[in-house]
């Protein structure tokens, strides 16, 4: 009699509103607002406008739905809406248009010659050919994960593959992915834009990491990269550290993102650097001593160069050595002591410095200083003991085991590797 009676008062706008109160706004908003809500034979009817929002719903927010649905005595039944129905639908996807706000770049780089705006180094090559595979057709690691520190050239890769790509190419940023998305679920236009990503052959996405925390979002990117995958295409995702080290998503979009090839890409060496300055103009004279003293990273080199290259047509002279050093005291490194070396290092790897210089004895510190021991004697001339005595007066034998150590994980752990053969260059 009880469950009887609690039936006969259900309000479907009570559901709504319970249902709305246990999930963020944009998800209610782009997925439940649309469905029309019934009670049929015991259970909660929704119906979706088509087959593609019926599945999403069905495989993302069901567990809600079915907990508020039993909180009112019902079950929950997914359906699609009949094709016979004429009634025009916001979000509806024969109604809808969806342009980008940003028009498509038409690219004047022959595809042959695409690539030689990238300049490798030895530890590139792997990803360089990563991506000029992934250009010349469907390929069977997708996606493609492209990580590296700001300034390595994730950009100029992603650039790369758009303009040797055959086909149609859709590439954003993450805050363009965003906007959007967003700007869709404003104008109703969520379902058109939806095709919209999908009608390509490869969709490029750089800075994924601009996604983090975004819920509604990253579960409508998900869903793109798994309906891409499986219709073939060629997708390529670029961030600034690896899947499992992306802060602000859920365990699925991190293994997502690493179920097909991830490589990283180092920072340029100090060839890459006297090359890219030679490339913009920069006496060879000059370029060879610059290389050395400007930090690992191709923004600042363009920087450069582009400073230089100013300087010489406003001033109608030759950028020489001395002039070159004037002109970028503010760009140029100054020669680095063996505490300042330890105190930037400490800042790269996210430790205090009295932690590492003291008693401290957490995992992450231990870590980190014996990370630094190994970058000072790769980098420097130092011995031991003088290494020991600059992080923390550490004995030999302290460093010597540090090494040691260091070695072992080496040979397991790849980025681990890699990061300590950046910073060895970087502070040589």
């Amino acid at each position: 009699m009880q469950v009887a009676a609690k039936k006969t008062m259900i309000n479907l706008d009570q559901i709504k509103k319970v249902i709305a109160e246990k999930m963020d706004t944009a998800s209610y908003s782009s997925w439940i607002s649309p469905l029309q809500f019934d009670i049929s034979d015991d259970s909660l009817v929704l119906t979706a406008q088509n087959q593609f929002s019926a599945d999403f719903i069905g495989s993302v927010h069901l567990n809600v739905l079915s907990s508020v649905a039993a909180e009112f005595g019902l079950g929950v039944k997914i359906c699609v809406r009949s094709a016979n129905i004429s009634a025009r639908v916001a979000n509806d996807n024969s109604v809808q248009k969806y342009l980008p706000e940003s028009a498509e770049k038409v690219s004047l780089t022959s595809k042959k010659s695409a690539f030689d705006a990238f300049i490798p180094c030895e530890e590139n090559a792997f990803v360089l050919s990563a991506c000029k595979k992934m250009s010349a057709g469907a390929v069977s690691f997708s996606p493609l994960f492209i990580y590296g520190p700001a300034g390595c050239g994730k950009s100029l890769l992603v650039n790369c593959i758009e303009s040797a790509s055959e086909g149609r190419v859709i590439k954003m940023s993450g805050g363009q992915f965003v906007a959007e998305f967003t700007r869709s679920l404003r104008d109703k236009s969520i379902f058109a834009f939806k095709d919209f990503c999908r009608n390509c052959d490869t969709f490029i996405l750089d800075d994924v990491q601009t996604l983090s925390g975004k819920h509604a979002t990253c579960e409508e990117f998900m869903q793109l990269i798994v309906d891409l995958r499986s219709l073939g295409k060629n997708i390529v995702l670029t961030a600034n550290v690896a899947p499992n080290n992306l802060s602000g998503f859920d365990r699925r979009m991190q293994s997502l993102f690493a179920s097909g090839l991830v490589a990283d890409v180092v920072a340029p060496t100090t060839n890459v650097k006297c090359i890219m300055l030679k490339r913009a103009g920069v006496a060879d004279n000059v370029a060879d001593v610059l290389a050395s003293r400007i930090a690992a990273d191709g923004h600042l080199l363009s920087g450069v160069a582009t400073k230089i290259k100013a300087y010489s047509e406003l001033m109608g002279e030759e950028v020489n050595l001395s002039v070159a050093q004037r002109l970028l005291a503010d760009s140029l490194q100054k020669s680095k002591t063996p505490i300042a070396m330890v105190r930037a290092m400490c800042e790269k790897l996210g430790v205090s410095y009295d932690a590492v210089c003291g008693k401290g004895r957490s995992r992450a510190v231990v870590l980190a200083r014996q990370m630094m021991m190994v970058v000072l004697k790769g980098a420097t001339n130092m011995s031991l003991t003088e290494i020991g005595r600059v992080c923390g007066d550490r004995d030999h034998a302290t460093v010597l085991y540090a090494v040691s150590q260091i070695e072992k994980m080496k040979q397991t752990d790849l980025v681990l590797a890699a990061q300590i053969n950046q910073m060895i260059e970087e502070f040589k």
